[in-house]
């Protein structure tokens, strides 16, 4: 089964923010999926939050030619750009774009003319024997110790791989506190 690329059409409701980690899950079996369903989530999320609920948005989720997953949500909004913020110990939301930050390797928003994609890249899972991935087929990482922060500088990834461990973590948590839109 070819897992890769996929792309859907949907409408920013609560209700679809699980039903596209089901998706993915199903469309990903036997893989790790975790990473990307929760910068998914985190992405569609925000798009309900900041622009409003039944935005229609396109995801699409593709191999590049170094090997990562890249995922994109593209609405129809270009001039409302997602910007990292500091939260509080008592915010009960505000940290989707820290979690997408920390568990990506780099990301970014491409502004096009009637719309913008807000896109991620991440490691690619972990390949069950029976998935096959297309042409432009995610390989393994060839610079496994370096990455790209979200404005392009390089960086080691020593930090944010801790970082990230620490976040897989404690997500179970972060979802339940984020008003349930990622429930």
């Amino acid at each position: 089964m070819t897992v890769l690329p996929l792309a859907v059409d949907l409408l920013a409701v609560p209700k679809a923010v699980p039903e596209v980690r089901r998706m993915l899950r199903a469309r990903f079996a036997g893989v790790d999926v975790s990473d990307l369903t929760l910068c998914v989530s985190e992405l569609l999320s925000n798009v309900i939050v900041h622009l409003g609920e039944g935005v229609p948005v396109t995801l699409r989720v593709s191999g590049t030619h170094t090997g990562r997953v890249r995922v994109e949500l593209s609405d129809p909004a270009p001039g409302v750009w997602p910007v990292l913020r500091s939260t509080g110990s008592g915010d009960e939301s505000g940290r989707g774009l820290l979690l997408v930050d920390a568990l990506s390797l780099r990301w970014g928003v491409e502004q096009g003319p009637y719309g913008k994609a807000v896109w991620c890249e991440l490691r690619a899972p972990v390949q069950h024997p029976d998935v096959e991935w297309a042409a432009s087929s995610c390989r393994p990482d060839p610079f496994p110790s370096r990455c790209r922060s979200h404005r392009g500088d390089e960086s080691e990834v020593g930090a944010a791989d801790v970082a990230g461990t620490a976040l897989r973590t404690c997500v179970a948590a972060q979802i339940t506190l984020n008003s349930g839109l990622t429930g």
